[in-house]
């Protein structure tokens, strides 16, 4: 008899503790549905601004001002940021961080329609979605708080707004400065053209500029007098990409050429490369980083000029968490994806057919949510860094039409219109939710804990960066065009 009673008492219980955990989900997703017009229209007031790295002005002010209408306290400027941000909510209890990024990309302006319609000649344009990632996280943290509020719960809730994260890498410099130290698990997403939270690693990687400074000359009257800087960037180039011969299969290189001269008569006395080295493992892109300073120097060594480096970005590939990620896709499948109207069935076929690709996904990809695995992203994000400084975690929706590219004007298009907003808003929601288990569960703290110590194996995070201010001046130029 006892034994049937235990049970009975622990099914009810069972019971209750269902109903109250539904009940706090039903509370979340209904304020952001009843927010989704006001948020929507912030991701698109950031869109029609779109602002490069260590320049969102009036981006990160849009979504600081959010943030303090909400109640937070707000603290602007942080780790010699002056677009940074930090917004807490603090009711004690366990700190829960959430990531913010808001800046644009160059070269990618775009209207909102289904085809190539540029707004500004060189301009900018929001290609990775960031007017969405730092609106939905507002929009997240807002509704997480007024959940605590309606509950008397301890919690307390840590915006990080981070720029630069489209190489200026905005996000170390704050884990540099120990931002991080009193966080119990980090939630971030980002914008994509399917909804997945996995636990994912991507690549660590170095990037910075080689600049070559030479003698300048008449390039047909007195040549022997010149050093032509841009033959130190060449030649630089050259040893590098024999380079690639001798590396291993994981890594990638990128470089480009950004000042090659200014004429073809004139012998050129300053010319510039920028590089990106990556691979999963960050000490590997250590031991690459220095041969290709190696072969920067080699190349002034034998074109007579010489070669300053100038480091922009270090950053750590992803330390997965999957405690957090298997929680976060629970929420994600309660969610669900994004269900398109009959206009933006139309549009997305229409951004389709601008695919350069054989392959294109069923737009029935969209509102499916897939299935939870372990990956590899071969990309790279500073989220890194905050990965081995706390338990991360992160997902991401389609607010793009499916088998659309990052960096792309199809991305752009749908960033400032519906599809994208109907995205932003399964990421609040999804990330909300997360932020709740993690609120009422301690124990899932401390399992993501255990994992992430686990992980690290004894490993002590240092920054690439080393001591370096953050390059504030990393987009300027770029920003002129616009």
């Amino acid at each position: 008899m006892k034994k049937i009673i235990f049970s009975f008492m622990a099914g009810l219980l069972c019971h209750v503790g269902l109903a109250q955990e539904t009940s706090h989900d039903a509370f979340i997703v209904k304020n952001l549905d009843n927010n989704t017009e006001r948020f929507s229209k912030v991701a698109r007031e950031i869109w029609e601004n779109p602002e490069l790295g260590y320049l969102e002005f009036t981006s990160s002010k849009i979504l600081v001002e959010e943030l303090k209408a909400a109640g937070f306290k707000v603290e602007t400027g942080l780790a010699g940021m002056p677009t940074s941000f930090l917004a807490t909510y603090d009711k004690g209890g366990p700190v829960i961080g959430f990531l913010a990024e808001y800046d644009a990309l160059p070269g990618l302006s775009q209207d909102a329609v289904p085809f190539r319609s540029v707004l500004v000649e060189g301009g900018n344009g929001h290609g990775c979605g960031h007017n969405l990632f730092g609106t939905a996280v507002v929009a997240s943290g807002v509704a997480l708080k007024e959940w605590i509020d309606a509950n008397n719960i301890q919690a307390t809730i840590k915006i990080f707004g981070t720029p630069a994260e489209e190489g200026g890498a905005g996000k170390v410099y704050m884990v540099r400065e120990g931002l991080f130290e009193d966080v119990d698990a980090v939630i971030n997403w980002h914008p994509g053209d399917r909804n997945a939270a996995n636990a994912s690693t991507c690549t660590a990687v170095m990037q910075g500029y080689f600049k070559f400074h030479g003698q300048t000359s008449h390039a047909a009257g007195a040549p022997e007098r010149g050093r032509s800087a841009l033959d130190g960037v060449e030649a630089m180039n050259m040893m590098v990409n024999m380079m690639r011969e001798h590396v291993d299969q994981e890594s990638r290189i990128h470089y480009v050429i950004t000042n090659g001269g200014l004429a073809a008569n004139v012998v050129p006395d300053y010319a510039v490369v920028e590089y990106m080295i990556r691979h999963p493992d960050v000490t590997e892109v250590k031991d690459m980083w220095q041969r290709v300073i190696k072969a920067a120097e080699g190349a002034a060594m034998g074109t007579g000029t010489r070669v300053e480096v100038e480091v922009v970005a270090g950053i750590y590939g992803l330390l997965p968490n999957e405690t957090l990620a298997k929680t976060m896709h629970k929420n994600l499948s309660i969610v669900g994806g994004v269900e398109y109207d009959e206009s933006e069935m139309e549009f997305a076929k229409q951004i389709q057919t601008t695919f350069n690709s054989p392959r294109v996904p069923p737009l029935s990809v969209a509102k499916e949510v897939q299935p939870y695995k372990l990956t590899h992203f071969p990309a790279s994000t500073d989220v890194g860094d905050v990965s081995y400084v706390v338990p991360t975690v992160g997902l991401s929706t389609a607010t793009w039409v499916p088998g659309t590219a990052a960096h792309t004007w199809q991305a752009v298009a749908a960033d400032g219109m519906s599809i994208g907003y109907k995205g932003m808003m399964v990421a609040a929601k999804t990330m909300a939710l997360t932020g709740k288990d993690l609120i009422l569960n301690p124990l899932l703290i401390k399992e993501a804990r255990k994992e992430f110590d686990e992980r690290l194996d004894g490993l002590v995070y240092e920054p690439l960066i080393g001591d370096m201010d953050p390059p504030l001046h990393f987009r300027a130029d770029q920003n002129k065009v616009r």
